[in-house]
């Protein structure tokens, strides 16, 4: 053993008994190590270091390379990481299992530290051993193999579990806002309601009791005809509604009227030259009363056609969740339009680029075809990178998501202007953990999700980075095998 590195932490004997026998009998007692050869066993106690942990012991810690293989003999080991609302445990491990560095794995450093939750004992075997353990020792290699192809599926799980749940935060901090101002504007709208009608009711009141003849009636009819939201008043700058205002307010005054009834009059589309014909053809004791009648059933109908706008939004909205999540799909691949996935993406994330004042242009070629994948998946594959690409921009930034057809493939390219990704960091931001943001901003989990995605759709993911730009493009075949899984990566 000499020259290998310290343990961080550990109490260390040459074995349990002078020749190791018993570390043996152990071993082959171990559930994952105990089929292999007697003699495999037995190299595995020569070359190896026993270790105890009392509870609470760290053994391996965050961000520091892992270089030992850990076999469990006894007791309980737990990984443990901060992904933005504070420190769960992530795995366990207990005797039987083998955890730390394995045979042909990337390596790095572990996500979280690993902690002792009850009294250890461990066997650990230095990477500097493995060339050796691979020749000496295949069924042993085999073994940790297996083991770490299930590490890789249940992290793999995990991870993409976590950043589900994550893009639901999201997706519903994102709703929440788009929702509030369409609900707030049809409540605001249905309590102005309320006064408008009775306002409307006591101006026909009053109308009754001037007893009007039908040539009366019809031009008061033909008046609040004309009182229905007015087109052209959008294009009116403030200071030409100031002036129609203050025109409707001098007509009503020099006629010894309310002019309360301006404000509604001046966003209708009524004249002047309308009311003149009015008052021209009324008695004076009822001019009152119907110009309030007028201005009421103005107010009632541009109330009613803001709630109709407001209830449309809502279920635009609804709808666009629903083609997000497609929550009413099995996860199966099927044509899938590119398209709609963006817009839908879009509009849940639409209030985070108002609120930054972004400003996101989308180009689509007439001629994109549908590709063969999972809509549900793909959209997470949009948001994040859409997600991201808002993050990295300033106010007032821009941010181009174009989708074109380029032979047998449909590329998507999201750019954006902002600063750009550090030289010294564009190698790592694939990997799984890695994050810029925050703490509680980010897990460091998006495109690490984006990758496995797009490989799973058979697909290319690229990125080009300088100051000013950063282009972040898909490639998916259009093929109708272009979907198939790719079997899960080593970790």
């Amino acid at each position: 053993m000499a020259g290998l590195p310290a343990p961080a932490r550990s109490v260390y004997s040459r074995a349990m008994d002078e020749d190791g026998s018993d570390l043996r009998a152990r071993l082959a007692r171990h559930r994952t190590l105990g089929g292999a050869p007697p003699e495999e066993l037995a190299w595995l106690v020569a070359n190896g270091t026993f270790r105890t942990y009392r509870v609470g012991e760290v053994a391996t810690r965050k961000g520091r390379p892992e270089e030992w293989l850990q076999i469990m003999l006894s007791g309980h080991l737990a990984a443990h990481a901060d992904r933005g609302a504070g420190t769960r445990r992530l795995i366990g491990w207990r005797g039987g299992d083998v955890c730390g560095l394995l045979p042909y794995s990337r390596g790095g450093s572990p996500p979280g530290d690993t902690v002792a939750e009850e009294p250890i004992e461990m066997l650990a075997v230095h990477a500097d051993r493995f060339p050796e353990m691979i020749q000496r020792c295949p069924r042993v290699t085999a073994l940790l193999v297996h083991a770490m192809l299930d590490r890789a599926r249940f992290f793999t799980s995990s991870d993409m579990h976590d950043e589900k749940l994550v893009a639901l935060g999201r997706l519903a901090a994102g709703l929440a806002h788009e929702l509030n101002n369409p609900a707030a504007a049809a409540a605001r709208c249905t309590q102005l309601m309320g006064q408008a009608l009775a306002e409307a009711a006591a101006a026909a009141r009053a109308l009754a009791a001037a007893r009007l003849s039908d040539a009366q009636l019809e031009c008061l009819d033909a008046v609040s005809a004309r009182c229905g939201p007015d087109p052209v008043a959008t294009r009116r700058s403030p200071l030409e509604r100031a002036d129609r205002g203050d025109a409707f307010a001098s007509w009503l005054e020099a006629r010894g009227l309310d002019a309360a009834s301006a404000a509604p009059l001046a966003g209708t589309g009524v004249t002047l030259d309308a009311l003149d014909a009015l008052a021209a053809a009324l008695p004076v004791t009822a001019l009152g009363a119907a110009v309030r009648s007028v201005a009421a059933g103005g107010v009632v109908r541009s109330l009613t056609e803001e709630i109709g706008a407001s209830v449309t939004r809502v279920h635009e909205l609804v709808a666009a969740v629903k083609g997000f999540t497609y929550m009413d799909r099995a996860p199966t691949l099927e044509p899938t339009d590119v398209r709609r996935g963006i817009a839908d993406t879009l509009a849940v994330l639409g209030a985070k680029a108002r609120r930054k004042l972004v400003t996101v242009d989308l180009t689509y070629a007439p001629d994109l075809p549908p590709v063969p994948a999972s809509g549900a998946e793909l959209n997470q594959v949009w948001s994040n990178l859409i997600d991201n690409a808002l993050d990295a921009v300033g106010p007032h930034g821009r941010v181009q998501i174009e989708a074109l057809r380029e032979r047998e493939r449909v590329v998507v390219r999201i750019v954006d202007d902002g600063p750009g990704i550090p030289p010294e960091i564009r190698a790592r931001i694939f990997e799984p953990f890695f994050t810029t943001k925050p703490v509680g901003e980010g897990l460091g989990l998006g495109l690490d999700t984006v990758r496995r995605l797009v490989q799973r759709h058979r697909g290319e993911l690229d990125v080009e980075s300088r100051p000013g730009r950063t282009e972040f493009s898909v490639s998916l075949s259009i093929g109708p095998d272009a979907a198939e899984p790719e079997p899960a990566e080593p970790s």
